[in-house]
Parts: structure tokens; sequence; C-alpha cells
């Protein structure tokens, strides 16, 4: 009698797809498609010359085309996906002579696509094409797509991550979709494109949030509401002083007499514990009780960077510097949790 087939359970099935994928990507990675390369210079010129990286593919190669477009437009690089359909019933007009096309199809033969680009070849379109087949070119006869493009890229004949199981395109897409993230990222490093540029293009969401500066989100700044006290004072002189401004954060900033620069932090829990083990402590100069170099971010940070400081050190008050250590503020956790950038 045959052996009864193993059934295998939803997470150890789960975990061979992955592991399917995760292998594909690697081999993948090691193996980077020939003229990787020079489909980024196609992209990074056309997006120099003011162009449009057009993005087109069927199905779910045109789901995959849409996310690479978003990718490359949120990177500073121009980028519009076209339905082939769409493209033979009017959508041609979209496309002008200093845009580029990149065409995805795992088969290279998908008809609708095919006669896109033999179009767009005619009319002297830069074309990149992501399709399976051989990475090295052996025993592989290229495809329709790949003889129309300027450049062709192929991620490799592949099992899909659901066996013999199942037949729908998994690894396949997985694999275009991480190719297309390496040519828009690989684009963007070429043209110089930096976080700054980056968080303009983002302003809204939690992502937005994270990528603003610091400077645009303290609410206690020096000079308004966040006082400074020289180290050389008592910290009841300092406290006397600090309660002129009003409501100020839940830390006292201490500068060094003379240059202005941070020396320490007095918080409300250090003023707690020092008035409960003697009142006479207040009587003490502030600079021999605060908290001496307390971490600092400088003021051209971002708010991710305050949200990791006070994820990795528990850090509810953040002093913010200049480029000379002078304060300027006090970034307090509660603002990031009213951004829900934190959890309480």
């Amino acid at each position: 009698m045959p052996e009864p087939t193993e059934i295998l359970s939803e997470a150890t099935f789960a975990r061979q797809v992955l592991r399917t994928e995760a292998e594909a990507l690697s081999e993948l990675a090691a193996n980077l498609p020939e003229g990787f390369d020079r489909a980024v210079g196609l992209i990074v010129s056309c997006a120099d010359a003011g162009g449009t990286v057009l993005v087109s593919g069927l199905g779910k190669s045109g789901l995959v085309g849409a996310k690479l477009s978003a990718t490359l437009a949120s990177l500073g690089i121009p980028s519009h996906p076209v339905h082939p359909t769409e493209a033979a019933h009017g959508d041609l007009g979209r496309f002008r002579t200093v845009d580029t096309v990149v065409c995805i199809s795992y088969s290279g033969e998908t008809d609708e696509l095919a006669a896109l680009a033999a179009s767009l070849k005619q009319d002297g379109l830069p074309i990149i094409s992501i399709t399976g087949g051989a990475p090295d070119g052996r025993g592989h006869a290229p495809s329709t797509l790949e003889r129309l493009a300027t450049v062709a890229l192929r991620i490799g004949r592949v099992v899909e991550a659901g066996g013999n199981e199942y037949v729908a395109p998994t690894t396949s897409t997985t694999l275009t979709m991480a190719l297309g993230d390496a040519l828009a990222l690989a684009a963007a490093r070429r043209r110089g494109f930096t976080k700054a540029d980056f968080a303009r293009r983002h302003p809204g969401g939690a992502l937005g949030g994270l990528l603003r500066p610091v400077r645009e989100v303290l609410r206690f700044e020096v000079g308004r509401n966040c006082p400074v006290v020289p180290a050389d004072r008592t910290v009841d002189a300092a406290l006397r002083e600090a309660a002129q401004v009003g409501r100020r954060p839940g830390a006292l900033l201490v500068s060094e007499p003379g240059t202005g620069r941070l020396a320490g932090l007095l918080t409300d829990g250090d003023l707690r514990r020092l008035v409960l083990r003697d009142r006479a402590e207040l009587d003490r100069v502030i600079g021999e009780v605060m908290t001496r170099s307390p971490r600092t971010l400088p003021d051209s940070a971002v708010v991710r960077d305050a949200v990791n400081m006070i994820r990795e050190f528990r850090q509810d008050e953040i002093p913010v510097v200049d480029d000379a250590g002078r304060p300027v503020g006090i970034l307090d956790v509660q603002d990031l949790i009213a951004m829900r950038l934190v959890r309480d």
C-alpha cells in the first residue's frame, strides 16, 4: 500500500511558503540581473530630464507595477502606472519622448503589454522589461517583451511558493516587487535623494510625523516657556526662577555658567526624591544634585530619533541642543504620545 500523504499544519505550510520566497530572494540578490545598472541609469536620466517613469503590467504584474510606481514617486522620481489595455484606448497620450517605460510580465508574452511596448519602441522611448526566464540567458529564448526592451531584466524561472498544490503567482511577484524596490532606491541614491527630501514628500500620517524636524514639535522652548538655570544656583533659587514662566516642562535645564552649554537636567522626579530625603537639600547648589551630561538630541534631529531614544532608554524628557551644545528646549514624551507615535 502507498504511504499516506503527510498533512501539514497551516503553520508548517506557512513556514514553507516563507522559506521558499526567502531562498528565492537570496538567489536573486546573489545573481542581480545583468543590465541592472543600465536600467538605473535610464530611470535617473528620465527623471533628470523632467520625464516620467510609466509602469505597466496586467493582472498581478500590474499591481506590482503600481507599487513600484508609488515607490518611485515617493523617492522624488515622477511616475504613474498605466494599464496596457487602457493605453490602447487613449492612454498612449500619456507617454512623451522624455519618458521611460517599465513593462512587467513574468512570461514576457502578455499580448496587451507586448503591443504597448512595440508601439512605444517605434516612438523611441526607452523600455525596461522585468520578466522571468533564466537569469544567465542559457537555454532561454528571449520573450517578445525582452526583444522589444532597451534593457531586459530577468528574475529567473522560480518555484511558486504554493508548490504543486497552488499555482497562484507568489514567489515571482515577490521577486518582481523586490527588484522594483532595488531599482527605485538605487536610482534615488544615484540622484542624491536625501532623508530631508523624503520627509517633504510624506507630511501626513505616522510616517510624516516621524520625519518632522524636532524643532517643529517642541512645545517647551528656551526663551518662551522652558527655563534654563545656571549650575551655580541653589535648588530653591532655581525653582523660584523657573516658576516665573508659568507652566513648564517636567524638568529643569541646567547650564554651565559663562558658556551657556547644557550641564545637566533636574527632573521633577529628581526633585521629589531630593525633598523626601531632606528638605535642607533645597539649599544645595543645583549643579551638585542634577543629572550630569544627560542624553540629548541635536536640533537638526527628526522626531523618529526622539522616538528611538525614548524606546531604548525610557527617557521621558529629552533636552534638545544646538551645534554649540546650548539648550534649545525639551521634548516631552507626552507630546509624542499625543502624536500617537509612542504608547503610554
